[in-house]
C-alpha cells in the first residue's frame, strides 16, 4: 500500500468478475490478492503461488512486472494484473515515438503470456496522490497507457486492459457520497481524459479505498462495527442528496467516486477496488490496528462481494476487488501500519485464516482474540521521537531518505522544518526526523 492511501482516507468524511478483462476469475470465485515484495526473506514466488491459492485468491495483482512472479503463474490459469512503475510512465508517453511503450511490452508481458494470464496492465500506482511529480509524471499517464494499449494491441493482446490506480485523495469532496468530485487540480487535466480513455476502451477506474484510515481518523463520527460491515441499522447513514441508505463505510467511499465519475460526465465507467484491507499492527497512536480487526473487515468483506452485491448507487453491480495484502512487508518505510497488511508472515504462517472466496462459516474460523481497548481520543497526544537517544546509531541515510518519503505524501507536512520554518531549529537530521514523522499521518 502506497502511504499516499493514508492521507487519502483521513480526509475521507472529515465533516463527520470482469469476464476477460481484470476478471477475478469464477474458476477461483474469490477477492483478488496484492502481492507485494518489500520485505527481507519471502518465500519463492511458486510457494507464494500455492498461498494465493490456499487462501481462494481470485486473482492476483504484483507491482512491477516481476518475471519470477511471472513465470510461477504460468498454467495456473490465475487472472494476474502487472503495473509498470511511476518513474516509467514520462518515457512511454512520447506520442512521437510509441517505440518505448512496445518495448516495454515486448521485453515485460509478451514473453509470459499467453502462458500467464495477464489480464490488466496498470500504468502506475496511485500517481495523482504526489504532486513532486504533477510536472512529468501527470501529464504523461493518460498519453502513456494509450501508447501501451497500442503496442498491445499491435501485439495481438489487445484482450490486455489498461488502466491506473488512484488513491482516495482524488478526490476533493467525499461526503456525502452524492456530493464526491474530484480535485480541481486534476479534474480537468487529468481526470477527465482518463476516464474517456477507460470509456472508450471498456476499462476500469481502480481505486484504493482504506475505511481503516477514514475511520482512525473520525473514530467521533464513525462507528468502528460501521466500518467493519457489521453496523447495526443505528449507524447506518442516509445520504441527503439521494436518499440511499449506507450500512458501511466500503460502500460509502465507493459511490462518492462514482458521484465524482458522474460530474465528469462519466457515471457509467466501472469501478474496481485495487487495494483495501485493515492492518493487523501499528504504532502506538495506530489506534484499530490488531488481528481480530483485520479478520473481521476481510472475512466479512469476502463474504459480502461473494454476492456481487454493488453498492447502493450501483446495485448489482459486479465490482472486482483485490486485498492488501498477501505478506507483512517488514522493509516498507512509514509507520507501523505500512508494514502490517499481510496475510500470511513471511514463513508463510497466516497471521489470521481467511477464506477469500467469502463461502466459509464465520463460525468455522478458529476463535479471535478479543481486540485491545482502544485509549480514549481525549488522552494524552503521543510525540515519537526519532531512536538513537540511549547510544545507538542511526543509519542517517535511511532516516533522510524516510524524512523526504514523509515529507512528499502531502503538501505542507514539512514546510515548518524547511529554512525559516518555525520549527526548523535544531537544525539537525534527529530533530528534523522526528518532526516529519509525527506531522505525516
Amino acid at each position: 500500500m502506497s502511504s499516499s492511501s493514508l492521507a487519502a482516507a483521513a480526509t475521507f468524511l472529515l465533516a463527520v468478475a470482469i469476464s476477460c478483462h481484470c476478471h477475478v476469475a469464477r474458476g477461483w470465485g474469490g477477492l483478488g490478492v496484492n502481492y507485494g515484495t518489500v520485505a527481507d526473506d519471502l518465500p519463492a514466488a511458486a510457494r507464494s503461488v500455492e498461498l494465493l491459492r490456499a487462501a481462494g485468491a481470485g486473482a492476483v495483482r504484483i507491482y512491477d512486472a516481476n518475471a519470477d512472479i511471472l513465470r510461477a503463474l504460468a498454467g495456473t490459469g490465475v487472472p494476474v494484473s502487472v503495473t509498470v512503475p511511476n518513474d516509467a510512465i514520462p518515457s512511454l508517453a512520447a506520442a512521437a515515438s510509441p517505440a518505448a511503450a512496445d518495448e516495454w511490452v515486448a521485453r515485460n508481458l509478451a514473453p509470459h503470456i499467453p502462458a500467464a494470464r495477464v489480464v490488466c496492465l496498470l500504468v502506475g500506482n496511485e500517481v495523482l496522490s504526489d504532486r513532486a511529480t504533477a510536472g512529468a509524471v501527470w501529464p504523461s499517464l493518460v498519453p502513456a497507457m494509450a501508447n501501451l494499449r497500442r503496442a498491445l494491441s499491435a501485439r495481438g493482446l489487445g484482450r490486455v486492459k489498461v488502466g491506473t490506480t488512484l488513491a482516495m485523495d482524488a478526490l476533493g469532496a467525499s461526503y456525502p457520497p452524492s456530493a464526491g468530485a474530484f480535485r480541481g487540480d486534476i479534474a480537468g487535466a487529468v481526470v477527465r481524459p482518463l476516464l474517456e480513455f477507460l470509456n472508450a476502451t471498456g476499462s476500469y477506474y481502480f481505486v484504493d479505498a482504506y475505511p481503516y484510515f477514514a475511520w482512525a481518523a473520525n473514530r467521533r463520527s464513525i462507528s468502528l462495527d460501521y466500518a467493519l460491515f457489521q453496523g447495526e441499522a443505528s449507524t447506518h447513514y442516509v445520504d441527503p442528496g439521494t436518499g440511499l441508505t449506507y450500512t458501511n463505510l466500503f460502500d460509502q467511499m465507493l459511490d462518492a467516486v462514482v458521484a465524482a465519475m458522474a460530474r465528469l460526465g462519466y457515471g457509467n465507467v466501472k469501478l474496481a477496488v485495487s487495494e483495501t484491507g485493515w492492518p493487523t499492527a501499528g504504532d502506538v497512536d495506530e489506534l484499530g490496528a490488531n488481528v481480530h480487526n483485520a479478520a473481521t473487515y476481510n472475512r466479512n468483506l469476502a463474504a459480502r462481494m461473494a454476492n456481487n452485491p454493488g453498492t447502493p448507487a450501483r446495485p448489482g453491480a459486479e465490482i472486482p476487488v483485490f486485498l492488501f495484502s498477501l505478506y507483512n512487508e517488514n522493509r516498507k518505510p512509514g509507520p507501523g501500519t505500512e508494514r502490517h497488511w499481510g496475510l500470511y508472515y513471511p514463513n508463510a504462517t497466516w497471521v489470521y485464516e481467511l477464506d477469500l472466496a467469502g463461502r466459509r462459516p464465520a463460525a468455522s474460523y478458529p476463535p479471535l482474540a478479543p481486540a485491545p481497548p482502544a485509549p480514549d481520543q481525549e488522552g494524552t497526544p503521543v510525540w515519537c521521537v526519532l531512536a538513537g537517544g540511549g547510544g545507538e546509531a542511526a543509519n542517517e541515510t535511511a532516516v533522510a531518505a524516510a524524512v523526504d518519503y514523509a515529507c512528499r505524501q502531502r503538501s505542507g507536512t514539512c514546510a515548518a522544518i524547511e529554512a525559516g520554518g518555525e520549527c526548523n531549529q535544531p537544525d539537525t537530521l534527529a530533530a528534523h526526523a522526528s518532526y516529519a514523522f509525527n506531522a505525516w499521518d
